[in-house]
């Protein structure tokens, strides 16, 4: 894989030009998604992903911050496309036998 570095410590761009956190495998919109999911600070970032250092997770949040509009772009695209997808797919077997049952809305 080649890697590029960025103006950020932590951040490098992947041959696919998707940022992810040097020294892992960790994309830089899946740090975000779960800031944004569960409102975590970066504290408790570390605490929920002990393999990234502070500094790796500031590096990664300050990328962010100076690329939002892109980023909040790929974000947007990704559920566009995890959205067709699950409406391309239906109804799983599990959730029509459970909405027989009534166990389901």
């Amino acid at each position: 894989m080649t890697l590029t570095a960025t103006e950020h410590k932590y951040v490098q761009l992947d041959e696919h030009n998707v940022p992810i956190i040097k020294g892992t495998t960790m994309k830089v919109i899946e740090l975000i998604n779960s800031q944004f999911a569960y409102g975590w600070s970066p504290e408790e970032l570390h605490l929920n992903y002990p393999h990234l250092s502070m500094s790796q997770i500031y590096s990664a949040l300050a990328y962010y911050w100076d690329h939002k509009q892109e980023l909040d772009a790929d974000m947007e695209r990704r559920f566009q496309l995890a959205e067709k997808l699950r409406r391309e797919a239906g109804e799983s077997p599990l959730a029509a036998r459970l909405r027989s049952q009534g166990l389901l809305k």
